[in-house]
């Protein structure tokens, strides 16, 4: 028995002929299901079974994400160690700065574009909430550059500069 979505009727009992299969849903564009589709090609050079030339394959890019959240006081060493254990969690986490009251949390995302990483970083505090123990505060902020932007602050001397500690630490 195949399980998916009802198909949707039409007045004369049949189905409908707008409906879509499953592979013409709409998906993430960065998430790569491995299925192969008219008009890819398995290999560089090789032409689609449709006679088609192939799509060349979307690379991933790496983007300096800086995310600020903010809420209620908690006690700063509740807030340490949340910040401590989301650091473990999520490995490419640079620095994390936070108050009381705040937190501004600094790391490295691999995505397609720059939607792609500003949805995984607007995901990121709420799918660690309840694991890492993070407190009830919501996202205020998000700056999302890619690699070659973040590098040019450093030479013009803006933002965190190489000499800045990682990890977690207090304003």
């Amino acid at each position: 028995m195949r399980r998916g979505r009802p198909v949707a009727q039409s007045r004369g009992g049949g189905a409908s002929p707008t409906r879509r299969t499953m592979t013409e849903e709409r998906r993430l564009t960065s998430v790569n299901t491995g299925e192969q589709h008219a008009g890819e090609a398995t290999e560089a050079g090789a032409t689609a079974a449709d006679g088609q030339a192939p799509r060349e394959r979307e690379t991933t890019r790496m983007w300096h994400i800086t995310l600020s959240v903010s809420g209620p006081v908690v006690p700063l060493p509740e807030v340490r160690q949340a910040l401590e254990q989301l650091a473990h969690d999520h490995p490419f986490l640079l620095t994390s700065r936070y108050a009381g009251d705040h937190a501004e949390i600094r790391y490295w995302e691999e995505a397609r574009d720059l939607h792609d990483a500003a949805a995984l970083a607007l995901r990121l505090w709420g799918e660690h909430r309840s694991t890492a123990k993070l407190p009830p505060w919501e996202i205020v902020g998000l700056e999302v550059i890619d690699r070659g932007t973040y590098h040019h602050r450093i030479t013009q001397g803006h933002g965190l500069t190489p000499t800045t500690p990682v990890g977690v630490h207090p304003y």
